[in-house]
């Protein structure tokens, strides 16, 4: 049997343990939540989509107006890497990006250097047992800023919210603008109504998970499924053939009650069981 070395972390251009990082109370993502971050899926060993997440990595940085002082290859490496040492072969890497260590001052200096953190985990076995029960899940108001597709440390209220549904025995809460849904607390969200697939559209609202992104390019297509990105209501939320939900690190979850509503007649619809099948052979088949 493999012994997982399940600390194994990298930290400012070293390869160390995790409980050995030492992280400065004068890092501004300690005390400001000013970096970003990454979780990618492993899968079978492997990084699965991590171009994709680099992609967004560096795309938030440059919102963030944080330097870029690591290359995408780079990070690339030390991903293969960190997975290779750690032995884990179903889980997530975790990457982290913060502004620097400086004094505390809101305004930050000029010519900071970001401290970058990484390190891998194991899977968690209660959001894959989701992906074939269903979900409950409830509703929120979104009271977040105005810039959600940032994926910032700023994440109090996406807390907060899972918070309320886990003390509701739900598993994710949905975030609604006055009658618009948004997003998940760390999902995107999806309805089905006669065949065809329903999400909103990606503004900076809501993030652009990777998982949506590669449901709307490459699996609803493979299935045959026709894609439609425009404004959900509650209304419509709630008349929906099929409802589910996507992140990296749970896939594709069933969604079967929505407050006190259950969903169509409380089962997991044939579209999304298909969009899930053809998701494991996406991933079986693995992509950079």
């Amino acid at each position: 049997m493999v012994e997982l070395n399940t600390t194994v972390a990298f930290y400012n251009h070293e390869f160390t343990t995790l409980d050995k990082v030492q992280i400065s109370p004068l890092d501004r993502g300690y005390y400001f939540g000013d970096g970003v971050y990454e979780v990618t899926k492993v899968h079978n060993g492997r990084c699965f989509a991590a171009s994709y997440h680099l992609d967004r990595l560096y795309r938030s940085m440059r919102l963030m107006e944080i330097p870029a002082t690591i290359a995408p290859d780079e990070l690339t490496e030390l991903h293969d890497t960190l997975v290779q040492e750690s032995g884990i072969r179903e889980g997530s890497v975790y990457l982290q990006v913060t502004r620097g260590t400086a004094p505390r001052t809101h305004a930050y200096p000029d010519r900071m250097t970001p401290n970058i953190l990484m390190y891998v985990t194991e899977a968690n076995a209660a959001k894959e047992e989701l992906a074939q029960t269903g979900a409950k899940v409830i509703t929120l108001e979104d009271i977040r800023w105005q810039h959600c597709d940032i994926k910032s440390l700023n994440l109090i209220p996406n807390i907060l919210g899972a918070q309320k549904a886990k003390k509701k025995r739900a598993a994710e809460a949905f975030f609604f603008r006055g009658d618009e849904l948004i997003e998940g607390t760390s999902s995107n969200v999806f309805m089905v109504r006669d065949g065809i697939l329903w999400t909103r559209a990606a503004d900076d609202l809501m993030l652009k998970g990777i998982t949506r992104q590669l449901i709307l390019t490459r699996v609803a297509p493979t299935c045959g499924v026709t894609c439609i990105e425009r404004k959900i209501d509650r209304d419509l939320l709630l008349k929906a053939d099929e409802v589910f939900y996507t992140s990296t690190t749970a896939g594709i979850v069933p969604v079967t009650q929505i407050d006190k509503e259950t969903v169509a007649n409380g089962e997991i619809g044939h579209v999304t069981r298909s969009l899930q099948e053809a998701y494991a052979h996406l991933m079986e088949d693995g992509l950079p």
